[in-house]
């Protein structure tokens, strides 16, 4: 009689282990698609902020290799609020070649001209 208490209260402990494991796992598997989405969400903002990274970079290009514009005139033709002077040199630098094939190539030349890069047109 009390090696069958024993095996029930053994086989209760092994289902109540098993309902646990199993809860668990569903756990896991929710987990797992939740972070799964935020990890796409993250990917598919980064790439939206790099194209429109590109295209800015690419029209601050123009404006100063092909308007002949220097950095402080540019910034003051984007509003003088919204960029520096660094952040104009990082975004221009930041023009992938693959991203000069899709405009065309109208405004080819050098990532990073000098008026950006030199230290008297940037502003603090």
């Amino acid at each position: 009689m009390n090696q069958l208490v024993r095996q029930q209260a053994r086989a209760r402990a092994r289902q109540a282990r098993a309902k646990v494991r199993q809860e668990q796992a569903q756990r896991e598997r929710r987990l797992a698609k939740w972070g799964e989405q935020v990890a796409v969400a993250l990917a598919e903002r980064d790439a939206v902020v790099t194209g429109c990274e590109q295209r800015a970079g690419r029209a601050l290009r123009s404006l100063i290799e092909v308007e002949e514009l220097s950095t402080q005139e540019a910034l003051a033709w984007c509003g003088d609020d919204t960029l520096t002077g660094r952040e104009v040199y990082r975004l221009i630098r930041g023009i992938t070649d693959g991203d000069e094939a899709e405009d065309g190539g109208e405004d080819r030349g050098e990532d990073a001209p000098a008026s950006v890069g030199s230290a008297e047109s940037m502003p603090g």
